[in-house]
């Protein structure tokens, strides 16, 4: 078992039925959720000891976040209770050919107001094995930039290994802002969850021949981002093949010093909700590399993970290691030199 943290927004989600637009809506599902809050849930589930670093409004809704985290099994001591109100999102149900659709309503959040006063560092981090953040955060406000690579600093003064999902939102920000912020961050990571559409448009990086296959392209940006920033030891993203709202083909990738490893490929059908599906997959990476599994072993886990994660309702994974690993095949991943 490891001692883990991570720090971001967990929101309230609204949803319509499978086969309903939201302006047709005359009731939504509830659940709770966010990158951060998904990968501590899965994490815990796998048997770490896992505490979650959040604001949330100290009313009923923040009751019903803590409740749901320790449901799970995730240490919720450093949940901050203060501010106004908890951010909400909305997600309209993707079927056939139509994608699913999110709608945000985070401002002014708890979380939002979040400083660096209310958090104590050399506290937290007391004998932390992992500290995982995403660039969600990232976008929520300055406030929040300048707090994350406050802690990440600390983190890596701490000795803790440490790890970015990039987890770019349009609707949050540019590409632009992105980049500026995100950039900061990286010479302090040692894992990063990071694909091709972010080495070019985050990172700047000439894109790859288009002769190459695309485990070849894949391989290529992965080292371009390490001779920029040699100290991230491990990069990791899927492959997802989106055949319809309802059924995607899904593959995951993990590299590390020039060798580039794939789980099969899964074909998932039918999704039955496909929201935290990287999330989940995050949360299968970090398992294996802190488990210290063979890298063909932690990505067939983590493509697993995610796959379940597909077959079930809500934003978290709620899945054991003996429940995924047992559905798994003999089948070790392919290894690309």
């Amino acid at each position: 078992m490891k001692k883990i943290v991570t720090l971001g927004e967990i929101m309230l989600r609204l949803s319509t039925k499978s086969g309903e637009r939201l302006f047709q809506a005359d009731n939504l599902l509830m659940h709770y959720g966010g990158a951060e809050a998904n990968v501590a849930v899965s994490l815990s589930q796998f048997g770490h000891e896992v505490k979650f670093v959040s604001k949330v409004p100290s009313n009923p809704l923040g009751a019903a976040v803590e409740r749901h985290l320790q449901s799970y099994g995730v240490n919720t001591n450093s949940l901050i209770k203060g501010g106004e109100r908890l951010g909400t999102y909305y997600l309209e149900s993707g079927v056939g050919g139509r994608s699913a659709q999110v709608t945000y309503d985070r401002k002014y959040s708890s979380f939002s107001g979040l400083t660096v006063e209310e958090l104590n560092f050399d506290e937290l981090f007391q004998g932390i094995d992992l500290f995982h953040v995403t660039g969600i955060t990232l976008a929520l406000s300055q406030n929040l930039r300048d707090l994350v690579l406050l802690a990440v600093k600390k983190a890596k003064a701490a000795g803790i290994m440490t790890s970015l999902d990039f987890n770019y939102r349009a609707s949050l920000w540019s590409q632009q802002a992105c980049s500026e912020a995100i950039k900061p961050l990286l010479s302090y990571m040692d894992i990063c969850f990071c694909g091709e559409l972010d080495a070019i448009h985050l990172l700047g990086i000439e894109p790859a021949n288009d002769s190459l296959l695309k485990e070849e392209k894949l391989k290529y940006y992965y080292e371009k981002i390490n001779e920029l920033y040699p100290n991230i030891q491990y990069m990791s993203s899927t492959f997802r093949t989106v055949l319809s709202a309802s059924t995607n083909k899904l593959q995951g990738n993990i590299y590390t010093k020039g060798e580039l490893f794939q789980s099969k490929e899964h074909l998932i059908d039918h999704i039955v909700d496909r929201v935290g599906g990287g999330d989940a997959f995050a949360a299968g990476v970090l398992h294996g590399i802190l488990e210290k599994w063979p890298l063909s072993r932690t990505i067939s886990f983590a493509g697993m993970a995610s796959a379940l994660k597909h077959t079930i309702h809500g934003d978290c994974n709620a899945f054991t290691v003996e429940e995924i690993v047992k559905v798994l095949d003999n089948e070790k991943g392919k290894i690309v030199r």
